[in-house]
């Protein structure tokens, strides 16, 4: 089984507390979080577009795996998946996914890209953990 990590640090309460995340490679090391970049625009990172960067990569990998089957290869693969965060029930709650892709893939029909694409979100590991709703927007150029 392989094991990924990511990591973070809080201080403080929730309005003036902070935060730093981090990921087991490094790649994303110490970027700051809190309340005003998840809520208020400020500069750092938050939760949903970590999900979202997470879920837009493992829906284009996983895409480019099942694009093999019909013996194609994609030129590009561009997802972006917004996370739609909403306050409901006194908390909030993330009730939905969309996912925006454009892709380019020579020789590729109509029907192969809306199978491929389907099958991609509805099997990539980051979708099987999602219980929101997961919407799709695809185009093939």
């Amino acid at each position: 089984m392989i094991k990924k990590s990511g990591s973070a640090k809080w201080t403080g309460n929730l309005k003036e507390g902070k935060g730093h995340v981090s990921t087991q490679t490094g790649v994303i090391s110490d970027q700051p979080y809190g309340f005003n970049t998840r809520f208020e625009g400020k500069d750092g990172t938050n939760p949903e577009e970590l999900i979202g960067a997470a879920h837009a990569s493992c829906f284009s990998m996983a895409l480019s795996m099942i694009l093999e089957d019909y013996d194609l290869v994609a030129d590009s693969i561009e997802t972006k998946a917004t996370v739609f965060l909403e306050q409901k029930d006194g908390g909030f709650h993330v009730p939905k996914i969309h996912l925006d892709v454009e892709c380019v893939i020579p020789n590729a029909t109509q029907d192969q890209f809306e199978e491929a694409t389907k099958t991609a979100k509805e099997n990539c590991p980051i979708s099987k953990l999602m219980t929101a709703e997961i919407t799709m927007d695809a185009k093939l150029s």
